[in-house]
Protein backbone atom coordinates (compact mmCIF):
# COMPACT_ATOMS: atom_id res chain seq x y z
CA UNK A 1 0.00 0.00 0.00
CA UNK A 2 0.88 3.36 -1.08
CA UNK A 3 0.27 6.90 0.45
CA UNK A 4 2.28 9.48 2.95
CA UNK A 5 2.88 8.90 6.61
CA UNK A 6 4.49 10.80 9.17
CA UNK A 7 8.22 9.16 9.79
CA UNK A 8 8.26 6.42 12.36
CA UNK A 9 10.32 6.42 14.93
CA UNK A 10 12.93 3.61 13.91
CA UNK A 11 12.49 4.29 10.28
CA UNK A 12 15.61 6.13 9.53
CA UNK A 13 17.83 3.81 12.25
CA UNK A 14 20.22 1.27 11.13
CA UNK A 15 19.14 -2.53 12.12
CA UNK A 16 21.32 -3.70 14.92
CA UNK A 17 23.80 -6.29 13.90
CA UNK A 18 22.94 -8.06 17.11
CA UNK A 19 20.76 -8.55 19.54
CA UNK A 20 19.15 -11.04 21.77
CA UNK A 21 16.35 -11.28 20.53
CA UNK A 22 14.73 -11.05 17.02
CA UNK A 23 10.90 -10.92 17.20
CA UNK A 24 9.87 -10.86 13.15
CA UNK A 25 6.16 -9.27 13.06
CA UNK A 26 4.94 -6.83 14.60
CA UNK A 27 1.04 -8.21 14.86
CA UNK A 28 -0.55 -9.51 18.53
CA UNK A 29 2.24 -12.30 18.81
CA UNK A 30 4.86 -10.50 17.78
CA UNK A 31 4.36 -7.41 19.83
CA UNK A 32 3.50 -9.22 23.01
CA UNK A 33 6.70 -11.68 22.30
CA UNK A 34 9.07 -8.06 22.14
CA UNK A 35 7.39 -6.41 25.14
CA UNK A 36 7.69 -9.88 27.45
CA UNK A 37 11.37 -9.69 26.21
CA UNK A 38 12.01 -6.17 27.02
CA UNK A 39 10.45 -7.29 30.56
CA UNK A 40 12.83 -9.61 30.57
CA UNK A 41 15.96 -7.23 30.30
CA UNK A 42 16.53 -8.92 26.76
CA UNK A 43 17.61 -6.43 24.36
CA UNK A 44 15.69 -6.90 21.52
CA UNK A 45 14.24 -5.58 18.16
CA UNK A 46 10.96 -6.51 16.15
CA UNK A 47 11.56 -6.11 12.23
CA UNK A 48 8.08 -5.61 10.72
CA UNK A 49 7.89 -6.23 6.87
CA UNK A 50 5.45 -3.81 5.92
CA UNK A 51 4.66 -0.32 6.95
CA UNK A 52 2.29 -1.05 8.93
CA UNK A 53 1.61 -2.20 13.00
CA UNK A 54 -1.11 -3.78 14.25
CA UNK A 55 -1.46 -7.17 11.19
CA UNK A 56 -4.70 -8.98 11.10
CA UNK A 57 -5.18 -8.19 14.41
CA UNK A 58 -5.89 -4.34 14.00
CA UNK A 59 -7.97 -5.58 10.98
CA UNK A 60 -10.04 -7.84 13.74
CA UNK A 61 -13.09 -7.58 16.09
CA UNK A 62 -10.82 -7.77 18.47
CA UNK A 63 -12.38 -10.54 21.12
CA UNK A 64 -9.55 -12.68 22.94
CA UNK A 65 -10.90 -16.14 24.14
CA UNK A 66 -8.43 -16.62 27.25
CA UNK A 67 -11.05 -18.37 29.95
CA UNK A 68 -10.50 -17.61 33.66
CA UNK A 69 -8.94 -13.86 32.78
CA UNK A 70 -9.28 -10.84 34.88
CA UNK A 71 -12.05 -9.29 33.00
CA UNK A 72 -14.05 -12.91 33.36
CA UNK A 73 -13.10 -12.47 36.85
CA UNK A 74 -14.20 -9.14 37.70
CA UNK A 75 -17.23 -9.62 35.80
CA UNK A 76 -18.26 -12.95 37.84
CA UNK A 77 -17.96 -14.74 34.35
CA UNK A 78 -14.60 -16.81 35.53
CA UNK A 79 -15.41 -20.93 35.24
CA UNK A 80 -13.20 -23.65 36.28
CA UNK A 81 -10.04 -24.25 34.36
CA UNK A 82 -10.88 -27.86 34.20
CA UNK A 83 -14.05 -27.11 32.45
CA UNK A 84 -12.24 -25.22 29.78
CA UNK A 85 -9.90 -27.96 29.15
CA UNK A 86 -12.84 -30.62 28.82
CA UNK A 87 -14.11 -27.95 26.07
CA UNK A 88 -11.31 -27.62 23.97
CA UNK A 89 -10.44 -32.07 24.39
CA UNK A 90 -14.36 -32.41 23.08
CA UNK A 91 -14.09 -29.96 20.31
CA UNK A 92 -10.12 -30.20 19.30
CA UNK A 93 -9.08 -33.45 19.94
CA UNK A 94 -5.80 -35.53 19.23
CA UNK A 95 -5.13 -32.85 16.24
CA UNK A 96 -2.97 -30.72 18.84
CA UNK A 97 -1.45 -32.72 21.46
CA UNK A 98 -2.92 -32.31 25.08
CA UNK A 99 -0.14 -30.78 26.78
CA UNK A 100 0.12 -27.31 24.60
CA UNK A 101 -3.97 -27.07 24.61
CA UNK A 102 -4.04 -27.37 28.55
CA UNK A 103 -0.89 -24.79 28.42
CA UNK A 104 -3.07 -22.32 26.93
CA UNK A 105 -5.40 -22.30 29.40
CA UNK A 106 -3.64 -22.66 32.21
CA UNK A 107 -1.52 -19.62 31.56
CA UNK A 108 -3.53 -17.59 28.85
CA UNK A 109 -4.76 -15.51 32.18
CA UNK A 110 -1.22 -14.49 33.07
CA UNK A 111 -0.51 -13.01 29.95
CA UNK A 112 -3.27 -11.26 30.02
CA UNK A 113 -2.12 -9.94 33.49
CA UNK A 114 1.01 -8.97 31.87
CA UNK A 115 -0.29 -6.98 28.91
CA UNK A 116 -2.91 -4.98 31.94
CA UNK A 117 0.63 -4.69 34.00
CA UNK A 118 3.03 -3.14 31.08
CA UNK A 119 0.41 -1.85 28.49
CA UNK A 120 -2.79 0.64 28.62
CA UNK A 121 -5.04 -2.19 27.66
CA UNK A 122 -7.58 -3.32 29.92
CA UNK A 123 -10.30 -6.43 28.58
CA UNK A 124 -14.07 -6.60 29.49
CA UNK A 125 -16.35 -9.27 29.37
CA UNK A 126 -18.56 -9.75 26.20
CA UNK A 127 -22.14 -10.35 27.98
CA UNK A 128 -23.15 -13.49 26.61
CA UNK A 129 -21.41 -13.51 23.11
CA UNK A 130 -21.73 -17.90 23.57
CA UNK A 131 -18.69 -20.22 23.11
CA UNK A 132 -19.03 -21.36 19.70
CA UNK A 133 -19.99 -24.77 20.26
CA UNK A 134 -21.74 -24.19 23.68
CA UNK A 135 -23.47 -27.90 24.01
CA UNK A 136 -20.45 -29.29 23.29
CA UNK A 137 -18.94 -30.86 26.98
CA UNK A 138 -17.59 -27.95 28.68
CA UNK A 139 -19.18 -25.76 26.23
CA UNK A 140 -20.02 -22.00 28.06
CA UNK A 141 -23.67 -20.53 26.50
CA UNK A 142 -23.09 -17.09 28.26
CA UNK A 143 -19.39 -17.02 26.72
CA UNK A 144 -16.10 -16.83 27.63
CA UNK A 145 -14.92 -14.18 25.20
CA UNK A 146 -13.49 -10.75 26.25
CA UNK A 147 -12.55 -7.44 24.20
CA UNK A 148 -10.59 -4.08 24.73
CA UNK A 149 -11.86 -1.04 26.44
CA UNK A 150 -12.03 1.77 23.49
CA UNK A 151 -7.99 3.18 23.90
CA UNK A 152 -7.14 6.88 23.09
CA UNK A 153 -4.38 6.66 20.57
CA UNK A 154 -3.30 9.69 21.38
CA UNK A 155 -0.62 7.88 23.87
CA UNK A 156 1.43 6.76 20.38
CA UNK A 157 1.74 9.95 19.17
CA UNK A 158 2.35 10.09 15.31
CA UNK A 159 3.16 6.18 15.11
CA UNK A 160 -0.71 6.37 14.77
CA UNK A 161 -0.23 6.72 11.04
CA UNK A 162 1.34 3.70 11.40
CA UNK A 163 -1.57 1.61 12.45
CA UNK A 164 -2.63 -1.31 9.74
CA UNK A 165 -5.43 0.14 7.50
CA UNK A 166 -8.41 -1.68 8.62
CA UNK A 167 -11.10 -3.92 7.33
CA UNK A 168 -13.87 -1.57 6.99
CA UNK A 169 -13.64 2.12 7.40
CA UNK A 170 -14.56 3.26 11.00
CA UNK A 171 -13.17 7.06 11.76
CA UNK A 172 -11.16 7.65 15.11
CA UNK A 173 -14.35 8.12 17.65
CA UNK A 174 -16.65 6.18 15.89
CA UNK A 175 -16.78 3.59 18.91
CA UNK A 176 -18.43 0.25 17.80
CA UNK A 177 -17.23 -2.58 20.70
CA UNK A 178 -18.58 -6.40 19.75
CA UNK A 179 -21.18 -5.82 22.43
CA UNK A 180 -22.65 -2.97 20.43
CA UNK A 181 -22.60 -4.35 17.17
CA UNK A 182 -25.10 -7.00 18.51
CA UNK A 183 -27.51 -4.76 19.27
CA UNK A 184 -26.89 -2.66 16.45
CA UNK A 185 -27.30 -5.18 13.71
CA UNK A 186 -31.11 -5.49 14.68
CA UNK A 187 -31.37 -1.93 13.66
CA UNK A 188 -34.60 -0.92 14.96
CA UNK A 189 -37.02 -4.25 16.26
CA UNK A 190 -35.09 -3.61 19.39
CA UNK A 191 -34.85 -0.26 21.72
CA UNK A 192 -31.52 -1.35 22.33
CA UNK A 193 -30.26 -0.98 19.15
CA UNK A 194 -31.71 2.83 18.41
CA UNK A 195 -30.47 3.66 21.84
CA UNK A 196 -27.27 2.04 20.90
CA UNK A 197 -26.28 3.91 17.69
CA UNK A 198 -27.64 7.53 19.67
CA UNK A 199 -24.38 6.07 22.72
CA UNK A 200 -22.39 5.71 19.50
CA UNK A 201 -22.79 8.97 17.92
CA UNK A 202 -22.71 10.96 21.73
CA UNK A 203 -19.37 9.32 22.58
CA UNK A 204 -18.27 10.17 19.20
CA UNK A 205 -19.03 13.83 19.81
CA UNK A 206 -17.56 13.98 23.02
CA UNK A 207 -14.28 12.75 22.09
CA UNK A 208 -14.02 14.86 19.68
CA UNK A 209 -15.12 17.82 21.60
CA UNK A 210 -12.62 16.32 24.02
CA UNK A 211 -9.83 15.92 21.06
CA UNK A 212 -9.31 12.61 21.80
CA UNK A 213 -8.46 9.84 19.08
CA UNK A 214 -10.88 6.82 20.69
CA UNK A 215 -10.21 3.13 18.87
CA UNK A 216 -11.83 0.03 19.71
CA UNK A 217 -12.00 -3.80 18.76
CA UNK A 218 -8.89 -4.98 17.32
CA UNK A 219 -7.34 -1.61 16.73
CA UNK A 220 -7.44 -1.05 20.32
CA UNK A 221 -5.37 -4.17 20.93
CA UNK A 222 -2.66 -2.68 18.29
CA UNK A 223 -2.15 0.57 19.43
CA UNK A 224 -2.12 -0.79 23.31
CA UNK A 225 0.67 -3.24 22.44
CA UNK A 226 2.28 -0.34 20.37
CA UNK A 227 2.37 1.93 23.61
CA UNK A 228 3.74 -0.88 25.21
CA UNK A 229 6.81 -1.27 22.87
CA UNK A 230 7.49 2.51 23.19
CA UNK A 231 7.50 2.77 26.63
CA UNK A 232 9.60 -0.19 26.74
CA UNK A 233 12.17 1.33 24.73
CA UNK A 234 12.24 -1.79 21.69
CA UNK A 235 13.30 -0.75 18.51
CA UNK A 236 10.30 -1.33 15.68
CA UNK A 237 11.88 -1.54 12.34
CA UNK A 238 9.41 -1.43 8.96
CA UNK A 239 10.20 -2.66 5.43
CA UNK A 240 12.14 -5.42 6.79
CA UNK A 241 11.16 -8.25 4.71
CA UNK A 242 12.39 -11.62 6.16
CA UNK A 243 14.55 -13.59 3.52
CA UNK A 244 15.85 -16.31 5.40
CA UNK A 245 17.19 -17.61 9.11
CA UNK A 246 20.49 -17.67 9.96
CA UNK A 247 21.43 -21.55 11.04
CA UNK A 248 24.70 -22.81 12.60
CA UNK A 249 25.24 -26.15 13.41
CA UNK A 250 21.50 -26.93 13.36
CA UNK A 251 20.70 -23.76 16.03
CA UNK A 252 19.04 -20.89 14.29
CA UNK A 253 21.24 -17.82 15.04
CA UNK A 254 19.61 -15.08 13.36
CA UNK A 255 17.94 -13.73 10.65
CA UNK A 256 18.17 -12.23 7.15
CA UNK A 257 15.97 -9.37 5.90
CA UNK A 258 16.02 -7.24 3.01
CA UNK A 259 15.27 -3.39 3.39
CA UNK A 260 15.57 -1.05 0.75
CA UNK A 261 17.23 -2.95 -1.20
CA UNK A 262 19.64 -3.94 0.67
CA UNK A 263 20.00 -7.31 2.55
CA UNK A 264 20.57 -6.98 6.35
CA UNK A 265 21.62 -10.02 8.52
CA UNK A 266 20.74 -9.50 12.42
CA UNK A 267 22.06 -12.16 14.92
CA UNK A 268 20.10 -13.39 17.71
CA UNK A 269 22.39 -14.45 20.83
CA UNK A 270 19.03 -15.89 22.55
CA UNK A 271 16.57 -17.02 19.70
CA UNK A 272 14.03 -15.66 16.81
CA UNK A 273 10.67 -15.57 17.73
CA UNK A 274 8.40 -15.91 14.20
CA UNK A 275 4.93 -13.64 14.60
CA UNK A 276 4.78 -12.94 10.83
CA UNK A 277 1.51 -14.57 9.94
CA UNK A 278 -0.24 -16.97 7.53
CA UNK A 279 -0.21 -17.05 4.03
CA UNK A 280 -3.28 -16.24 3.27
CA UNK A 281 -2.10 -13.25 0.83
CA UNK A 282 -0.11 -16.23 -1.58
CA UNK A 283 -2.15 -17.97 -4.35
CA UNK A 284 0.77 -20.61 -4.92
CA UNK A 285 0.85 -21.61 -1.48
CA UNK A 286 -3.27 -21.92 -1.13
CA UNK A 287 -3.10 -23.61 -4.35
CA UNK A 288 -0.89 -26.27 -3.23
CA UNK A 289 -1.86 -26.84 0.12
CA UNK A 290 -5.88 -25.82 0.36
CA UNK A 291 -9.03 -26.81 -0.63
CA UNK A 292 -10.52 -25.43 -4.72
CA UNK A 293 -11.44 -23.06 -5.63
CA UNK A 294 -9.63 -20.59 -3.49
CA UNK A 295 -8.63 -16.87 -4.29
CA UNK A 296 -6.61 -14.22 -2.13
CA UNK A 297 -9.40 -11.99 -3.36
CA UNK A 298 -11.25 -13.72 -0.48
CA UNK A 299 -9.64 -13.21 2.65
CA UNK A 300 -9.17 -10.61 5.21
CA UNK A 301 -6.39 -11.19 6.63
CA UNK A 302 -3.79 -8.71 6.19
CA UNK A 303 -2.22 -8.02 2.94
CA UNK A 304 1.32 -8.48 3.28
CA UNK A 305 0.91 -12.23 4.91
CA UNK A 306 2.20 -14.04 2.44
CA UNK A 307 3.93 -17.11 4.36
CA UNK A 308 7.85 -15.66 4.46
CA UNK A 309 7.99 -17.08 7.77
CA UNK A 310 6.60 -20.33 7.20
CA UNK A 311 8.47 -20.81 4.16
CA UNK A 312 11.95 -19.48 6.09
CA UNK A 313 11.02 -22.25 8.80
CA UNK A 314 10.80 -25.08 6.41
CA UNK A 315 14.18 -24.12 5.17
CA UNK A 316 15.22 -24.25 8.28
CA UNK A 317 14.14 -28.22 9.00
CA UNK A 318 10.47 -26.87 10.13
CA UNK A 319 7.75 -29.41 10.08
CA UNK A 320 4.00 -27.91 9.55
CA UNK A 321 0.81 -28.98 10.46
CA UNK A 322 -3.04 -27.68 9.28
CA UNK A 323 -2.00 -26.34 5.88
CA UNK A 324 -5.14 -27.02 4.54
CA UNK A 325 -6.92 -25.25 7.02
CA UNK A 326 -7.93 -21.50 7.71
CA UNK A 327 -9.86 -19.55 9.97
CA UNK A 328 -13.07 -19.79 7.43
CA UNK A 329 -15.85 -17.48 7.44
CA UNK A 330 -18.50 -17.72 4.20
CA UNK A 331 -17.87 -14.37 2.80
CA UNK A 332 -19.62 -11.61 0.32
CA UNK A 333 -16.98 -10.93 -2.71
CA UNK A 334 -18.01 -6.55 -2.86
CA UNK A 335 -16.69 -4.43 -5.18
CA UNK A 336 -13.91 -2.74 -2.94
CA UNK A 337 -13.33 -6.19 -1.02
CA UNK A 338 -14.46 -8.98 0.60
CA UNK A 339 -17.35 -8.84 3.45
CA UNK A 340 -16.74 -11.40 6.32
CA UNK A 341 -20.40 -12.58 6.95
CA UNK A 342 -21.34 -12.96 10.26
CA UNK A 343 -24.56 -11.42 11.95
CA UNK A 344 -26.40 -11.55 8.09
CA UNK A 345 -26.36 -15.48 8.10
CA UNK A 346 -27.90 -16.05 11.77
CA UNK A 347 -30.74 -13.40 11.19
CA UNK A 348 -34.07 -14.61 10.64
CA UNK A 349 -35.50 -14.36 7.81
CA UNK A 350 -32.36 -15.76 5.17
CA UNK A 351 -30.90 -19.24 3.93
CA UNK A 352 -27.97 -19.82 2.12
CA UNK A 353 -28.31 -22.62 -0.70
CA UNK A 354 -25.94 -24.42 -3.29
CA UNK A 355 -25.94 -24.26 -7.33
CA UNK A 356 -28.49 -27.16 -6.77
CA UNK A 357 -31.17 -24.53 -5.30
CA UNK A 358 -30.84 -26.43 -1.70
CA UNK A 359 -30.13 -25.98 1.65
CA UNK A 360 -26.86 -28.03 3.02
CA UNK A 361 -26.21 -26.35 6.36
CA UNK A 362 -27.42 -24.50 9.36
CA UNK A 363 -26.86 -21.32 8.03
CA UNK A 364 -26.23 -19.92 11.65
CA UNK A 365 -23.24 -22.13 12.18
CA UNK A 366 -19.64 -20.89 13.55
CA UNK A 367 -17.84 -19.69 10.27
CA UNK A 368 -15.04 -21.43 10.29
CA UNK A 369 -17.56 -25.13 10.41
CA UNK A 370 -19.83 -23.24 7.62
CA UNK A 371 -16.86 -23.02 4.99
CA UNK A 372 -15.72 -26.65 6.37
CA UNK A 373 -19.41 -27.52 5.15
CA UNK A 374 -19.12 -25.44 2.04
CA UNK A 375 -16.04 -27.19 0.83
CA UNK A 376 -17.35 -30.76 1.67
CA UNK A 377 -20.33 -30.32 -0.35
CA UNK A 378 -18.19 -29.00 -3.14
CA UNK A 379 -16.36 -32.19 -3.07
CA UNK A 380 -19.86 -34.09 -3.42
CA UNK A 381 -19.70 -32.76 -7.44
CA UNK A 382 -23.23 -30.58 -6.49
CA UNK A 383 -21.42 -26.75 -6.78
CA UNK A 384 -21.22 -24.87 -3.69
CA UNK A 385 -18.77 -22.29 -4.50
CA UNK A 386 -20.42 -19.90 -4.73
CA UNK A 387 -23.30 -20.51 -2.84
CA UNK A 388 -25.90 -18.13 -2.08
CA UNK A 389 -27.64 -16.24 0.54
CA UNK A 390 -31.53 -15.60 -0.12
CA UNK A 391 -33.23 -12.46 1.47
CA UNK A 392 -36.70 -10.74 0.90
CA UNK A 393 -37.64 -7.51 1.48
CA UNK A 394 -38.88 -7.41 4.74
CA UNK A 395 -35.39 -8.66 5.65
CA UNK A 396 -34.22 -5.66 4.04
CA UNK A 397 -36.30 -3.32 5.73
CA UNK A 398 -35.29 -4.52 9.59
CA UNK A 399 -31.53 -5.54 9.92
CA UNK A 400 -28.05 -3.99 9.19
CA UNK A 401 -26.38 -5.81 6.10
CA UNK A 402 -22.57 -6.07 5.00
CA UNK A 403 -22.57 -1.98 6.59
CA UNK A 404 -25.65 -1.69 5.04
CA UNK A 405 -28.52 0.17 7.13
CA UNK A 406 -31.76 -0.88 6.90
CA UNK A 407 -34.14 -0.54 3.87
CA UNK A 408 -31.09 0.94 2.48
CA UNK A 409 -30.91 -0.14 -1.13
CA UNK A 410 -28.26 -2.33 -2.49
CA UNK A 411 -25.47 -0.08 -4.40
CA UNK A 412 -25.63 -0.77 -7.99
CA UNK A 413 -21.98 -1.57 -8.15
CA UNK A 414 -22.87 -4.43 -6.04
CA UNK A 415 -25.34 -5.56 -8.91
CA UNK A 416 -22.65 -5.20 -11.29
CA UNK A 417 -19.84 -6.31 -9.94
CA UNK A 418 -22.54 -10.01 -9.53
CA UNK A 419 -22.16 -10.05 -5.47
CA UNK A 420 -26.70 -9.35 -5.30
CA UNK A 421 -29.38 -10.58 -8.31
CA UNK A 422 -32.95 -9.25 -7.33
CA UNK A 423 -36.04 -10.71 -8.76
CA UNK A 424 -39.83 -9.85 -8.07
CA UNK A 425 -40.33 -14.10 -7.52
CA UNK A 426 -38.19 -16.74 -6.14
CA UNK A 427 -38.48 -18.82 -9.50
CA UNK A 428 -37.30 -15.65 -11.53
CA UNK A 429 -34.51 -15.14 -8.41
CA UNK A 430 -33.69 -18.46 -9.60
CA UNK A 431 -32.83 -18.05 -13.34
CA UNK A 432 -31.12 -15.01 -12.01
CA UNK A 433 -28.31 -16.98 -10.27
CA UNK A 434 -28.74 -20.36 -12.48
CA UNK A 435 -30.49 -22.79 -10.25
CA UNK A 436 -33.35 -25.08 -10.51
CA UNK A 437 -36.26 -23.26 -10.02
CA UNK A 438 -38.62 -26.05 -8.91
CA UNK A 439 -35.83 -27.04 -6.23
CA UNK A 440 -35.59 -23.12 -5.12
CA UNK A 441 -39.08 -22.82 -5.04
CA UNK A 442 -39.68 -26.09 -2.90
CA UNK A 443 -36.13 -25.26 -0.44
CA UNK A 444 -38.06 -22.19 0.50
CA UNK A 445 -41.32 -23.56 0.87
CA UNK A 446 -39.71 -26.14 3.40
CA UNK A 447 -38.05 -23.46 4.98
CA UNK A 448 -40.99 -21.27 5.61
CA UNK A 449 -42.95 -24.23 6.87
CA UNK A 450 -39.92 -24.49 9.79
CA UNK A 451 -40.37 -21.08 10.37
CA UNK A 452 -43.67 -21.48 11.09
CA UNK A 453 -43.36 -24.07 14.08
CA UNK A 454 -40.04 -23.16 14.97
CA UNK A 455 -37.95 -25.93 14.04
CA UNK A 456 -35.82 -26.86 11.36
CA UNK A 457 -35.83 -30.43 11.17
CA UNK A 458 -33.29 -30.84 8.48
CA UNK A 459 -30.49 -28.63 9.91
CA UNK A 460 -31.38 -27.73 13.40
CA UNK A 461 -30.95 -24.10 13.32
CA UNK A 462 -31.99 -21.98 16.24
CA UNK A 463 -31.22 -24.65 18.76
CA UNK A 464 -27.68 -23.55 19.66
CA UNK A 465 -27.46 -20.57 21.94
CA UNK A 466 -24.81 -19.43 19.53
CA UNK A 467 -27.23 -19.29 16.68
CA UNK A 468 -29.33 -17.08 18.87
CA UNK A 469 -26.92 -14.80 19.99
CA UNK A 470 -27.23 -12.68 16.42
CA UNK A 471 -30.91 -13.77 16.37
CA UNK A 472 -33.59 -11.10 16.38
CA UNK A 473 -35.48 -11.55 19.85
CA UNK A 474 -38.89 -10.52 18.89
CA UNK A 475 -39.54 -13.20 16.51
CA UNK A 476 -40.92 -16.30 18.09
CA UNK A 477 -41.44 -19.32 18.23
CA UNK A 478 -37.79 -19.43 17.10
CA UNK A 479 -35.60 -15.98 16.88
CA UNK A 480 -33.12 -17.38 14.14
CA UNK A 481 -36.15 -18.70 11.91
CA UNK A 482 -38.75 -16.20 9.93
CA UNK A 483 -40.25 -16.96 6.29
CA UNK A 484 -38.90 -15.56 3.18
CA UNK A 485 -41.91 -14.32 1.59
CA UNK A 486 -42.31 -10.95 1.24
CA UNK A 487 -40.96 -9.67 -2.42
CA UNK A 488 -38.65 -8.60 -4.22
CA UNK A 489 -36.34 -11.47 -2.82
CA UNK A 490 -32.63 -11.16 -3.38
CA UNK A 491 -29.51 -13.44 -3.60
CA UNK A 492 -26.34 -12.49 -2.23
CA UNK A 493 -22.87 -14.31 -3.21
CA UNK A 494 -21.57 -16.41 -0.59
CA UNK A 495 -17.70 -17.75 -1.12
CA UNK A 496 -15.62 -19.41 1.14
CA UNK A 497 -13.49 -16.90 2.74
CA UNK A 498 -11.39 -15.96 5.99
CA UNK A 499 -9.50 -14.01 8.69
CA UNK A 500 -6.17 -15.92 7.54
CA UNK A 501 -4.74 -19.42 7.30
CA UNK A 502 -4.60 -21.41 10.51
CA UNK A 503 -1.96 -23.65 9.07
CA UNK A 504 1.70 -23.00 9.47
CA UNK A 505 5.28 -23.97 11.79
CA UNK A 506 4.51 -27.10 14.00
CA UNK A 507 5.27 -25.39 17.61
CA UNK A 508 4.72 -27.31 20.99
CA UNK A 509 3.78 -25.91 24.30
CA UNK A 510 6.88 -23.78 24.41
CA UNK A 511 6.09 -21.87 21.04
CA UNK A 512 9.07 -24.05 20.26
CA UNK A 513 9.32 -24.67 16.47
CA UNK A 514 9.70 -28.38 15.35
CA UNK A 515 10.82 -30.95 13.35
CA UNK A 516 9.22 -33.50 11.67
CA UNK A 517 10.53 -35.98 14.17
CA UNK A 518 9.41 -34.30 17.35
CA UNK A 519 12.54 -32.38 18.01
CA UNK A 520 13.01 -28.34 18.88
CA UNK A 521 14.63 -26.40 16.41
CA UNK A 522 17.41 -24.63 19.13
CA UNK A 523 16.92 -20.54 18.90
CA UNK A 524 13.75 -20.93 16.49
CA UNK A 525 10.01 -19.79 17.88
CA UNK A 526 6.70 -18.98 16.61
CA UNK A 527 3.39 -17.70 17.65
CA UNK A 528 -0.24 -16.52 15.99
CA UNK A 529 -1.06 -17.67 12.14
CA UNK A 530 3.05 -18.49 11.06
CA UNK A 531 2.07 -21.15 13.88
CA UNK A 532 0.05 -24.36 13.17
CA UNK A 533 -3.24 -23.28 15.41
CA UNK A 534 -3.54 -24.71 18.88
CA UNK A 535 -7.41 -25.14 18.29
CA UNK A 536 -6.61 -27.45 15.78
CA UNK A 537 -10.04 -27.59 12.82
CA UNK A 538 -12.33 -25.31 15.21
CA UNK A 539 -12.81 -22.18 16.46
CA UNK A 540 -13.73 -22.50 20.34
CA UNK A 541 -14.90 -18.73 21.09
CA UNK A 542 -14.71 -15.26 19.48
CA UNK A 543 -11.12 -14.54 19.93
CA UNK A 544 -9.39 -17.80 19.58
CA UNK A 545 -7.37 -16.29 17.30
CA UNK A 546 -5.86 -13.52 19.37
CA UNK A 547 -5.74 -15.32 22.55
CA UNK A 548 -3.37 -18.02 21.09
CA UNK A 549 -1.14 -15.64 19.62
CA UNK A 550 -1.18 -13.56 22.91
CA UNK A 551 -0.54 -16.44 24.83
CA UNK A 552 2.51 -18.21 22.74
CA UNK A 553 4.08 -15.38 21.59
CA UNK A 554 4.66 -14.71 25.42
CA UNK A 555 5.46 -18.37 26.29
CA UNK A 556 7.79 -17.97 23.56
CA UNK A 557 10.02 -15.36 25.40
CA UNK A 558 9.87 -17.22 28.50
CA UNK A 559 11.83 -20.34 26.88
CA UNK A 560 14.08 -18.19 25.17
CA UNK A 561 15.10 -16.60 28.92
CA UNK A 562 15.39 -19.63 30.83
CA UNK A 563 17.20 -21.48 28.23
CA UNK A 564 20.24 -20.25 28.94
CA UNK A 565 20.11 -21.84 32.43
CA UNK A 566 19.40 -25.02 31.06
CA UNK A 567 22.18 -27.90 30.56
CA UNK A 568 23.28 -28.36 26.72
CA UNK A 569 21.65 -31.58 26.19
CA UNK A 570 18.26 -29.86 27.39
CA UNK A 571 18.59 -27.06 25.32
CA UNK A 572 18.82 -29.72 22.00
CA UNK A 573 16.49 -32.07 23.50
CA UNK A 574 13.87 -31.04 25.87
Amino acid sequence: MTGSRTTGPNDDAALPAEVDVVVVGAGAAGMTAALAAADRGLDTVLLEKSEWFGGSTARSGGGVWIPGNYALREAGEADDPELSKTYLDSIVGDVVPKVRRDTYIDRGPEVLDFLRDHTPLRFTWVPEYADYHPEAPGGRPRGRSCEPVPLDARCIGDELDRLHPQYTKAPANMIVTQADFRKISLGLRTLRGPVTMVKVAVRRIISGLLGRKMFAMGNAIAIGLRKGLIDAGVPVHYGADLQDLLVEDGRVVGVTVVRDGATHAVRARRGVVLGSGGFERNLALREEHQPRPTSTEWTTGSENNTGGGILAGVAAGAATDLMDDSWWGPTIPLPRGPWFCLAERNLPGSIIVNQGGERFMNEALPYVEAVHEIYRGQATGVGHVPSWMIIDQRYRNRYLFAGLGPRQPFPGRWYKHGAVRKAATIEALAAEIDVPPHALRATVDRFNGFARSGVDEDFHRGESAYDQYYSDPTVKPNPSLHAIDQGPFYAVKIVPGDLGTKGGLLTDERARVLRADGTPITGLYAAGNVSAAVMGRTYAGPGATIGPALTFGYLAVEDIAAAADRPIAEKETA
